[in-house]
């Protein structure tokens, strides 16, 4: 098949889908089919979630919010139907952290959710939590920093180099990597040294051994961190995308208001100054098309999210 005649066919497959999910073809035509944003934070504005996706020809999204917003995402989802699923965070210093989030997948969560708190990462606070999400069969993402943004800031789930353990001692529960220190060690020579380093990768780093050790551990491609990650080498990026095509998803984790870069966008993160003024989601998914297959490609944006969520209609 001739890749025009691919693309064609590639195209009336995505408005298809989005059609069945109430979106105009028209967005969906910005990439090579459906697109799941697996990391996309509720709003003040529930509306504006939608407006983002449209913006940026996101087909469906796993909306990051409270444990107590079970409410909010039942009427978002009545309001657009077959577009929105959700995940619940909940602080894991909390005494009732568990009760919390059970009831939260009772309520409809997939997943735990982003789990960004100022505690280390192998921490017992954290691992009752691990215990949890393997006990209802549910992903966890979670935040990885070692370093600040701006002062005061505080670091979220530290020791990131040393999470294999919590991989072995957690089989059963499907991790999901996130932010800059997960991303920042692709590189074998990565020290803490800034939230993004620059520059070519040195092959052999913590984060590509992990994914490709263990079969529990995803990782969340969004943000800044994300982004960075795959901008710095172009030949690694491929190759890193085809060995762990089966174990990244594809999210935005962005603040712009309209998908397209408008609005405020990184204003809380200097440091990622690169992208302020640029959607996250468009940076992001334009770097996956000219990194990868169509059918990697897909895999990235939706089947794998769908996967590795539970989400019925891939």
């Amino acid at each position: 098949m001739s890749p025009n005649r691919r693309e064609f066919l590639g195209t009336i497959a995505a408005a298809a889908v989005s059609s069945a999910f109430g979106q105009a073809p028209s967005s969906v035509s910005l990439w090579p089919g459906p697109v799941l944003d697996t990391h996309l934070h509720l709003r003040r504005d529930p509306d504006g979630n939608v407006v983002h996706m449209d913006g940026c020809g996101v087909t469906k999204a796993v909306i990051l919010a409270r444990d107590n917003s079970a409410a909010d995402l039942r009427a978002m989802q009545a309001k657009h139907p077959g577009r929105l699923v959700w995940a619940a965070a909940s602080d894991v210093s909390n005494p009732d952290v568990e009760a919390k989030l059970t009831q939260a997948v009772k309520d409809g969560a997939l997943a735990f959710g982003e789990m960004k708190f100022h505690v280390a990462a192998d921490a017992p606070a954290f691992q009752r939590v691990y215990a949890l999400a393997a006990d209802l069969n549910v992903p966890i993402l979670i935040h990885f920093q070692e370093v600040q943004h701006f002062d005061g800031e505080g670091v979220f789930a530290t020791g990131f180099k040393n999470f294999e353990a919590m991989l072995k001692k957690y089989p059963k529960t499907r991790f999901i990597g996130h932010a800059d220190a997960f991303w920042a060690n692709v590189d074998a020579k990565y020290a803490n040294e800034a939230a993004y380093p620059t520059g070519p990768i040195r092959r052999g780093g913590v984060t590509d051994k992990l994914l490709g050790d263990y079969a529990n551990l995803f990782g969340d491609l969004s943000a800044n961190s994300g982004n960075n990650a795959l901008s710095r080498d172009a030949a690694f990026t491929s190759d890193f995308l085809r060995r762990h095509q089966d174990k990244l998803v594809f999210g935005s984790d962005c603040s712009c208001a309209d998908g397209k870069g408008s609005g405020v966008s990184q204003a809380n993160n200097p440091p990622a100054a690169r992208l302020a003024g640029k959607c996250v989601a468009r940076e992001t998914l334009t770097l996956l098309k000219k990194s990868t297959s169509p059918e990697i490609f897909r895999k990235l944006t939706w089947e794998n999210g769908h996967r590795v969520y539970k989400i019925a209609g891939s």
